[in-house]
């Protein structure tokens, strides 16, 4: 025999503390259906092309051992590479790069242009990457290629961040990460000084990075302070990245259907 079931049933008591909400994430292609962006893609393409050609110009004009030394010959390389993986993926409807990819070729060759007008323009004897002793003549190949490297390839980066790439993408965790190679980029740099006889033309590839004149404690103090300036740059770019305004940003439709993800 069972007890019967009470008519009135105490209310039970409050249970303490707010309930916490699990957060559910849900891809953005589950609810908008990525599609292709011919314009971005062929963009995107030019800017490699661009870069490839200032590193093609500089390999035709010097030294291949040499030109490939350089920052910002390596740096453009590497843009190039981003640029033309990130084209495929914009005309495929794929999702992007990750923004610790894109944020790093961003940085490295904003670093590159910042680096040549800020520090080597102007600089006595001029700077070339491949030997000359004489400024290069304005619109033939060593100037072309200098423009291409410097001024072109890292304008146009900035202008696919700010026009044709989310915001509030890069996060302050990656801008670490970002020095990682220029780090190694100095070891190498030294390194390969090192190898070469005293007295090598382009041992030192940077006047501000020149042992021979600077000694060490002067180079690496230079290093530091250019280091240093990377980082700022590096954490700007992402302050940036989450304050400036949404350019893919489009109005949605009311009434939408769930979809399943895409990639």
């Amino acid at each position: 025999m069972t007890a019967q079931i009470p008519r009135e049933i105490p209310d039970l008591p409050a249970v303490p503390g707010t309930p916490v909400l699990m957060p559910s994430y849900v891809p953005a292609t589950a609810v908008v259906p990525p599609v292709p962006r011919p314009l971005t893609a062929l963009y995107r393409v030019l800017v490699a092309l661009m870069a490839l050609a200032g590193v093609a110009l500089e390999l035709l004009l010097g030294s291949p051992a040499r030109v490939l030394s350089y920052f910002s010959v390596q740096s453009n390389a590497f843009l190039a590479l981003v640029m033309l993986i990130s084209a495929h993926r914009a005309w495929a409807a794929r999702r992007p790069l990750p923004s610790a990819v894109t944020g790093a070729a961003l940085l490295y060759v904003l670093t590159t242009g910042l680096t040549y007008h800020l520090l080597l323009g102007h600089t006595t004897p001029p700077f070339s990457m491949t030997g000359a002793s004489t400024p290069p003549l304005a619109w033939h190949g060593q100037w072309t290629a200098l423009q291409l490297l410097h001024t072109a390839t890292p304008v146009a980066a900035l202008l696919d961040w700010l026009v044709l790439t989310p915001r509030g993408r890069r996060h302050l965790r990656q801008t670490a990460g970002w020095l990682i190679y220029p780090l190694a980029y100095l070891a190498f740099y030294l390194g390969r000084a090192e190898l070469l006889l005293p007295g090598t033309a382009g041992r030192y590839l940077y006047p501000f990075l020149d042992v021979d004149h600077r000694g060490y404690r002067g180079t690496l103090a230079n290093a530091l302070l250019v280091g240093l300036c990377v980082y700022a740059l590096a954490v700007l770019l992402v302050v940036l990245d989450h304050t400036r305004p949404n350019p893919t940003r489009r109005r949605g439709k009311t009434g939408f259907r769930l979809r399943p993800p895409v990639g």
